[in-house]
Parts: structure tokens; sequence; C-alpha cells
């Protein structure tokens, strides 16, 4: 190596980086694997950052079009007198009103024969004012308030096999169906799937005779106003008159900050998975140049013995770095803008606008500034050790170890990576208590892989199995020999693996979760909107169709007048009381009953499921509801039971199950107080196949419209399909540290292939064959891949049994089918790249080592 002596006392900068380009035109190759292994990082980082900005931007161009107006009020109570007078005084400011009900209903398709719990949506006036209802034929949404004919979501059209001009009962009615609706204000293919919509005529409502005492039904009222009125302001300004009537209003800005905080908190999920995928390919950089570094020591050693300090030795290789991290970053931005493509179209069904793809820059810049950053935070451990380089390592073994950096200087590294996965995770997190997990869970996920591989490169060497055949003993000695990848390679395929395989178990915890109540005897199929009338009509049909009567409710509707006294205008002047005003703007749906169900434990308090006649009701209420209205046990509550006051008295509060398909209420009353209360009854049966359930539903549309059905199995149906979407991009984003740990490991074994080949020739120099060689090897990278897989696997294992226990609170039972196939596909791709690199060493002659 030719070049001048340089100066200790000045670090001349402009010569160092003139090493540093010499340098790496002499190992391009090389290099090109550092950035290898940034690359997928970087690309997801930017795609999902760039997809998030062009969303947030697409939301807030579209807004309006999310709910069709300025402002919409809900009520979900018939409007009183005070209410109606509210409606009516924002309607008189208005250029445009529009008037809706909804409620959810059984319809019937005479064609096919099918019926199906959908969303009624009876609309009048010309909404919506932003957006429009798009639909098939073109038009249909024009005319169809018109006519007394429907407008069908393409889903339902499509499951029933049904056409423009079939009829569809509703109720006591029948419609012609006008047009297919494809898309509607604030409809996605989520909503779609989960509650299909049909639109008709307000007007038609009365029609189908739906509209019974009892029914849940939401009052939806739509304002377009001037542009000199801000909307958003009228809201809050109204705010406390709206709490008062029990109306909620959401004006255009409150509907983009909910939709972009939902979508927002998605796709920080998201980067956060690409943030590891790019940690793990530093892990894989750090190991690259830690080879790469011994391989260098002698050329260190020539450069001291020129003049050149460590510290500028040590610098020459940080501006290669900077330069490999600023170059794979760029190609990583690249591939991020193109992946960012894919996301909006797999998406599509989810999303609540229309998103239009453009390059987002600071994105790009932000990827590219943090592949630099984290490529030299990763490259630093390995390259401290460059400052220790003697010059006498000119005169020794070139296999000798170099000075190891000190622990300070390690301990100080280690801080900064830490501190940096920490500033990340905060500017993608809430808190600092969810930033401070997160960094924990990333730290004690590495730290766990590399105990993992550390005690079977000890176990493997203590107990080595002398007996075994050589090949076998060959091949598994490789995972403790000299400059072995075992511990990095476990660490990156391990952690990938584990990020496929509890994002799988998750999923099938989610099912678990709705499927776990409908096991054994448990019911699958809820009937409700029963009128007191039909109760026993009803019952008979389930018990006819061969059925169990596993559960009949009552429901009665109340409201909550005061609690200790004080009515909601007391509390509303005294804000020292503990008590929300909250807890009488709203209608209660309550039940009455002697005895607890499964699904709910008295956790304070004693229940008493009769009341004598003259004493006082003890009901129990929900906890989570005491506390959100601040009411405790002995607490005195006034109920309006429809007109009729009922004093009552907290007996105790329960823990409530919310998750299971059970009937569940906040508030219960024993038996004896509001029996004779106006009230609509709720059964729960079931059924044991599809073909019974189809029957049976057929059977009570036909006789009794008015009564609605839940039908669990299509709850799971429905259910699984949302998952799998959802989980399809969260999957596709973590499949990115799986590339990225096997792009590491073919960086590892290509950066060492020096080393292969050194080994190679030695072992057919003492007579090994071809054969056994690639068997040594292909033995070597099975034990690496089974290992990471089986280690990845057991950490997803953990983190699902931990979820099913104490967050879903269900039994764990892992899926060993999923197991398998990961263990199995892991460990074939390590295997397969392991001899691909090493078949290629094997073309090459014996003598090309004793050539060097």
């Amino acid at each position: 190596m030719k070049g001048k002596k340089v100066s200790k006392s000045s670090l001349n900068f402009p010569w160092l980086i003139k090493m540093a380009l010499r340098d790496s035109r002499k190992n391009k190759s090389r290099l090109f694997l550092f950035i290898s292994s940034i690359v997928l990082g970087i690309a997801a980082m930017v795609a999902i950052s760039s997809f998030r900005d062009n969303l947030m931007r697409d939301i807030d161009r579209q807004a309006a079009s999310l709910i069709g107006a300025d402002l919409v009020l809900d009520s979900r109570k018939v409007l009183s007198d005070s209410s109606r007078k509210l409606i009516d005084s924002l309607k008189d400011l208005s250029v445009q009103f529009a008037e809706e009900k909804n409620f959810v209903s059984m319809v019937y398709f005479e064609k096919s024969g099918g019926s199906r719990l959908v969303q009624i949506r009876g609309i009048s006036g010309e909404y919506p004012f932003y957006g429009k209802i798009e639909t098939i034929p073109q038009g249909a949404a024009d005319h169809y308030q018109n006519e007394n004919t429907v407008l069908v979501d393409k889903t339902l059209m499509l499951q029933f096999d049904a056409e423009v001009g079939d009829t569809v009962r509703i109720g006591n009615s029948k419609f012609r169906i006008e047009g297919e609706s494809v898309q509607a204000p604030g409809q996605t293919g989520l909503s779609s799937a989960v509650a299909p919509a049909i639109f008709l005529p307000l007007a038609s409502l009365e029609s189908t005779g739906l509209l019974q005492k009892g029914s849940r039904v939401n009052y939806l009222y739509y304002y377009q106003f001037d542009t000199n009125v801000d909307s958003h302001q009228l809201a809050e300004r109204l705010d406390e008159r709206l709490e008062k009537e029990g109306l909620d209003a959401e004006s255009v800005q409150m509907r983009k900050e909910r939709t972009g905080r939902v979508f927002g908190d998605l796709t920080k999920f998201l980067s956060l998975v690409g943030f590891i995928a790019l940690l793990l390919g530093c892990i894989g950089v750090s190991s690259a140049v830690q080879i790469y570094i011994r391989e260098k020591i002698n050329s260190i050693a020539i450069l001291r013995c020129l003049g050149v300090s460590g510290f500028q030795a040590f610098l020459i290789f940080i501006f290669q770095i900077i330069g490999i991290g600023f170059i794979g970053s760029i190609i990583g931005a690249g591939l991020g803008v193109l992946l960012q493509q894919l996301i909006p179209m797999v998406l599509a069904e989810l999303l609540p606008v229309e998103v239009n793809i453009a390059v987002s820059w600071p994105s790009i810049w932000m990827g590219v500034v943090l592949g630099v950053l984290i490529s030299v935070l990763f490259a630093l451990l390995p390259l401290l050790s460059v400052q220790r380089v003697s010059p006498l390592n000119t005169l020794r073994a070139s296999f000798q170890a170099t000075a190891a950096s000190s622990n300070k200087q390690r301990g100080f590294v280690f801080l900064l990576i830490v501190l940096f996965i920490a500033t990340f995770a905060r500017t993608q997190l809430d808190d600092w208590l969810q930033t401070l997990i997160f960094t924990i869970a990333v730290v004690a996920g590495y730290l766990i892989l590399y105990g993992v591989a550390a005690i079977m490169i000890r176990l493997v060497r203590k107990y080595f199995p002398n007996s075994w055949a050589y090949v076998w003993r060959q091949g598994l000695s490789n995972l403790y020999r000299p400059n072995n990848q075992t511990v990095i390679l476990v660490m990156a395929i391990g952690l990938g693996t584990a990020f496929i395989s509890t994002l799988f178990f998750v999923k099938s915890l989610l099912i678990e979760q709705v499927t776990f109540s409908t096991q054994g005897e448990q019911p699958n199929m809820v009937l409700f909107d029963i009128q007191t009338r039909q109760k026993d009509e009803v019952t008979d049909l389930v018990r006819l169709s061969g059925l169990p009567v596993i559960q009949e409710v009552p429901i009665v509707t109340i409201q909550l007048e005061s609690i200790n006294g004080y009515r909601q205008s007391d509390v509303e002047k005294d804000s020292t009381l503990e008590i929300s005003t909250r807890a009488f703007a709203r209608e209660l749906r309550v039940t009455f009953r002697d005895s607890l169900i499964s699904s709910e434990k008295i956790t304070e308090g004693s229940w008493k499921g009769i009341v004598a006649e003259g004493d006082t009701a003890l009901i129990s209420l929900d906890r989570e509801y005491a506390e959100r209205i601040g009411v405790q046990v002995g607490d005195e509550i006034v109920c309006n039971v429809q007109g009729l006051l009922v004093p009552t008295r907290v007996g105790s509060l329960r823990e409530v199950d919310w998750d299971r398909v059970q009937t569940n209420f906040r508030i219960v009353f024993p038996k004896g107080i509001i029996d004779d209360a106006p009230q609509f009854h709720v059964i729960m049966t079931r059924t044991p196949n599809e073909e019974t359930s189809a029957a049976f539903q057929l059977k009570l549309v036909q006789a009794f419209p008015n009564v609605s059905i839940i039908d669990l199995k299509l709850i799971l149906t429905v259910l699984d399909e949302i998952i799998s979407k959802v989980s399809f991009v969260i999957q596709f984003m973590a499949a990115l540290s799986i590339f990225t740990g096997l792009v590491v490991l073919l960086s590892s074994i290509l950066i060492s292939k020096f080393q292969r080949i050194q080994e190679s020739v030695l072992l057919r120099t003492l007579g090994a064959s071809r054969k056994q060689v690639l068997a040594i090897t292909a033995l070597e990278y099975f034990f690496l891949g089974a290992l990471s897989s089986m280690a990845g696997i057991l950490i997803a294992v953990v983190s699902a049994w931990a979820l099913a226990t104490f967050n879903f609170e269900i039994p764990f039972r892992p899926d060993f089918l999923v197991i398998l196939v990961v263990l199995v596909c892991v460990t074939f791709l390590t295997v397969i790249i392991g001899i691909i690199n090493i078949n290629s060493i094997l073309r090459r002659p014996p003598l090309e080592i004793l050539r060097r």
C-alpha cells in the first residue's frame, strides 16, 4: 500500500476519506453485502412512512365525504321537545338538512330464500351533501327516495345472488332493488362485511312495522352550512347543551382527527415492525464489519507503522460505513417508494378514503438519515478494536486476535443503541410507558436469543457426541469454530421467526376468544327485539324446530334520575361532586333476574336476587361502569323506568366478561321491582349445524319479521375475514424480518468465504470427499436453522400464552401445524442458502488456497 507518513497531530480528513474510498474500491463485493443487510429495513420504514403521509393527506382532503355533511347530530332515543327545538334551530342555520333513522333488522331475499341481519338506513333529504353513494347502475341513488325502492350493499347482492329488479322483504313490506350500493360516505369494505347496509326512503320505514317500542334506533341529523359557519366551533360551543339533551355531535374536523388517529396507530405499529427489521439488518452489518476488520488487521498495522494513529484508522472505516450506509439507505428508500404502491391495494377495503400515491420526500430523508445513523451505531462495536491494533501485528500471525475494546467503550455504545431505539419508539408511541415496554421487549428478545445461542454452544462443547459419525461431528463442531456466526444468525433469524409465529398465534387467539364461549352447550344464536306479546310464540317456534331455549332475558329501558339525591342540574352546578354528568344523559338497557350468569362475578358487596315487598331494591352494577359514573356500593340511585321513578341502592359491583357472547348488562335488577315494566325480550339458543340454522332463520323471518337474529357462525366468518385482511399486511411487514435475517445469513456466509475455502481445502486435503464436505455444511446450517426457528417459536409461544392468559383470559392451545410449518420452512431456507454458497467453493481446486 502506497502513501506518505501522516502526522498524528492532524486528522487530515481529505486523506482519510481518500483512503476510505481507495480501500472500498478493492472490497466492492463485501461492502455490497453490508448494504444489502439494511436495504429491506429502510424499504419497510420508507414505505410505511410514505403511506401514512399520503393517507393523512387524503383524509384531510376528503374529510367532508367521510360523513357526507358539515355536522352530524346523533341520538339513541326519540327526541324530546327541547331536543327537537335544538335540532330545528340548527336547521334554520343550514343550507341543506337531512334526517336518518338506522337500526339492525333481518331481511329476506325472495328469489334465493336467504335471510341476514343487516343495517337498515332510512334517509330523507339530499344526503350526502359531500361525496356520493356510488351505485350500479349509476344514478340509482338519485331517485330511490322517490319510489318504493331500496339500494342494497354489494356484499349482500353477491351473497344472495340478487340482481337489480329483485324483491327484498323488510319487516311487513316488500321493496324492489333499485341498485347495488358500492360505496357510501364513511363506508369501507370492512364495515360492509360486518354490517352491510340497505338504503330506503325514510317515509317507507313506518310501513315495515319495525319501529316498535323498545327497538334500538339511531336518529341522525345532517347539516350543510355556508362557508362562513365553522361547524367544529359550533359543535364545541353547543357541547354542554348537546350533552344535556343526550345528543352526540361530529364535525368534519372531529371525524378527520378520529380517522387519522385510528389509522395513524396502525401505521405507527407497522413502522415499529419495519424498524425491528432494520435492527436485524444492522446486526448483520455488525457481524460483517467484525469479520471484515479481522481480515484488515495487517493493513491497519501497516498504516500504524506509517504513522497513522489508531483514531485515524478508526475514522477511515467509519467513513466507509457512512458511505455504504448512505448508499444502502438510498437503495432502500427507492425500494420503499415502490413498495408503498402495494399497501393501499392490500388495505383498500379497510381504508375510509381513496389513497393517491405520491412521493413523500420527508419519509425518504427520514429513511436515509435513519439508515446512516443506525449503521454507524451498530458498526461501532467491532470498529472500536481498530484503535487498539498495534504496529507489531505486521510481525505476528495474521489470525492472532487484536486487543479488544474496553468495557467502558462497549458499554457506552450499547447505551447509545438502547437510547436510539427508545427515542425512535417514542416518536411512534403515545407515552413513555409504552416506549419503555417496547424497548425492554426488543432488548429482552435479543438477550433471550443471545442466551439460547450461547447456551447451545456451551452445551455442544461440553457434551460433544464423540460417538457420532464424522460428518455429524464435524457439522456440529462448526457451531463453535473460530469466527463462527452462530450467535448472530440465531438472533437475526430467530427474532424474525418469532414475529411471524406470534402473528399467527394472535390471529388464532382472536378467533378463539369468540369460539371459546360457544363450546359445549353454550348458545350460538341470539334472537332479540322480541315483543312481550310475541315471547311465548317465538319460544314455541324455537322448541318446535328442535332447538333448546338456553336463556330468555327480559330487557327494560331506564334512565338514571338522581344519584345520592343529586340530579344532573346539581352535578353541573357543583364541580366538586365526583359524579359524571354522562350518567344521566343516556338511556340504559337493563334486566332483572334472581341469579347471576357465568360471565359475571361479584367483586364487592353482595347480591340478593329477590326483593321483598316494601324493601328497597339492591341493584348490581358493572364495576367499570360504576367507576366511570362515580358510584360505590351503598349509594342511592333513583331510576326513571319509562316515567315511573324507582328508588334503588347499589348492593354490589360485578366483574363482567364483555367479550363472551352473553346477555351482559351494566345494571341488573333483582326480581320483584321492574317485572311489569314495558319490555322486550332476548332468547338464546343453539343450532347444531348451518343447515338447521338457515331453516330456522327462514321460519322466524317469515313468521316474525321484526325479530332479529345474530348468528355466531356468521360473526366468526366475518371476524376471520377482517383479521385475515389486517394480519396480511402485518405478516408481510414481519416477513421482512425473516428476509432480512436470511440476507444477514447470506452475507455472513459470503463474507467468511475465504475461511470456508480454507476449511474445505484442508478437509479435502485430509481425504474428505466433496459429498462429505457438502454434508458437513448442510448439517451445520440445519442445526443453525432449526435452533433459530425453535428459539423464535419458543418466544412466540410464550408471548401468545401471556396474551391468552392475562389479556384474553382463555386457555392457550398452540397450533402445532403452524409450528411445524414455520420450523420446516425456516430450517429449509437456511440449509439451502448454506449449500448454494459452499457448492461454489467446492468447485475451486485445493491449490487455490495454497497460492494465497
